[in-house]
């Protein structure tokens, strides 16, 4: 059985969309670039009431190897705040690739059934392909006694509601900033920046802790954020200026 610790509870300042208005940004409708996920099964029906459960859409390959669990609750290495919802899971290293997995959902197949869970954390003792999962996820494919048992698992793209959000690091200014994606149903590849002024977007490096990290100046004013999904969806969004510790509301969500 293996424990990661905790890491820091973070600090968050939601913002509604006047409060956006008076930091001098937001309030536009987004963009939206759909393609194609790389598969789904079909859609189910309940049988008595005629009501359909959405389909799930599996985004790659069938993977191998141990689960396990440990007293997970949703902070960690991707540096995500402590969850309510305790169907979370740490990532092996490999899988894990510099903190990419961050964020994305996993179907997880053991003895006793399936279970989904988010990756908000990284097990460095785990193997390629094993997955650490929560106390409460482990319960629901294998006995809890196994404590080890052989598993198989698939990212799958995630049944949310509201928009994607924004959260700037602490001590983000204009003059440096880090930007942490929450809130999304694919799997995040890569997030741009077109600072006020600016006519040509800026590609921002991913940190190990799980934020995209621009350590230049920019100019004062609302950032443009453009955010690509593993398919290669795209959204876009108006941000404030950079500031400490604050959480923005996205216009859309991938579809």
């Amino acid at each position: 059985m293996t424990h990661f610790g905790p890491a820091l509870r973070r600090l968050v300042c939601t913002v509604s969309l006047i409060a956006l208005a008076a930091c001098g940004g937001g309030g536009e409708s987004g963009t939206t670039t759909a393609a194609p996920a790389s598969g789904s099964n079909g859609t189910t029906g309940s049988g008595n009431t005629g009501t359909t459960t959405p389909a799930t859409v599996v985004l790659g390959t069938t993977h191998s190897g141990e689960g396990t669990y440990y007293g997970a609750t949703g902070e960690g290495a991707c540096s995500f705040d402590a969850s309510t919802d305790l169907m979370v899971a740490a990532m092996n290293p490999t899988d894990y690739a510099g903190s990419a997995a961050c964020g994305e959902y996993v179907s997880v197949t053991g003895p006793k059934g399936t279970v989904t869970v988010r990756i908000t954390d990284l097990c460095p003792g785990c193997a390629a392909g094993d997955v650490d999962l929560s106390a409460e996820a482990f319960a629901k494919i294998a006995d809890p006694v196994a404590g080890r048992v052989p598993i198989t698992w698939q990212v799958v793209a995630a049944q949310l509601s509201g928009p994607v959000q924004y959260r700037y690091k602490e001590g983000s200014t204009r003059y440096w900033n880090g930007i942490q994606v929450r809130n999304h149903r694919l799997p995040i590849a890569k997030l741009e920046i077109m600072p006020s002024g600016g006519s040509s977007w800026i590609e921002v490096q991913r940190t190990g802790y799980n934020y995209f990290v621009h350590a230049s100046t920019i100019e004062p004013g609302p950032l443009q954020v453009r955010i690509t999904a593993s398919t290669g969806a795209t959204l876009q969004d108006t941000l404030p200026e950079p500031q400490d510790s604050l959480l923005v509301q996205g216009a859309a969500q991938f579809p």
